[in-house]
């Protein structure tokens, strides 16, 4: 399926690349090629992946998160980014602390995440991240056609191939989550 027809079928409206800059930061928006992905605006209530999906009718499985870490490595802490898909739960403890190499492992808090990045908790992507700042691609994320992704705000977001992921400099990928999908709505009390 095209860009368009996605857009098409799940109801938003592309942002034109010569209009990039007023709904990216500058250093998104360098990062992306002007016809490989599309940029879209989302409302802040629906830019969160649970009410993105329910909003726009993307499944969790097409949404992929891009989360900041912090970790502990030869007495040395450092961050790295991960990018998995919303139906996933990472193995923190196990798949992503051995590709990190790393001693001790957590994730970065909300006002560090946003100080390293330059861009809004809860809007990160992967694209303009720090040149010196790991990416680790969870292998299920380059199973998908397309995914949507953060932008840098949390008022727009990003429809891309794996593929312009997996090109990034720093980029590699492993299999992090765990095999079971995650529920789109947790239980509900009793």
């Amino acid at each position: 399926m095209s860009f368009a027809e996605l857009a098409k079928r799940h109801h938003f409206d592309p942002v034109p690349a010569e209009q990039w800059p007023a709904h990216l930061p500058d250093f998104v928006a360098r990062a992306l090629p002007a016809d490989g992905c599309l940029v879209f605006p989302v409302a802040d209530e629906h830019s969160d992946t649970a009410q993105f999906s329910a909003r726009f009718g993307f499944s969790l499985e097409d949404c992929a998160n891009t989360l900041i870490l912090r970790f502990t490595k030869e007495g040395v802490d450092r961050y790295a980014a991960v990018v998995t898909l919303g139906s996933r739960r990472l193995d923190i403890n196990g798949a992503v602390k051995a590709a990190l190499d790393a001693r001790r492992l957590s994730f970065a808090k909300r006002e560090i995440a946003s100080e390293l990045t330059g861009m809004e908790f809860g809007g990160v992507t992967a694209f303009g991240l720090p040149a010196d700042m790991p990416i680790l691609i969870d292998a299920a994320v380059m199973e998908r056609a397309c995914v949507v992704v953060g932008a840098g705000y949390r008022r727009t977001k990003i429809l891309v191939p794996p593929s312009l992921l997996q090109a990034l400099p720093q980029a590699s990928v492993a299999a992090l989550a765990f095999q079971e999908p995650v529920d789109a709505a947790p239980p509900s009390a009793p």
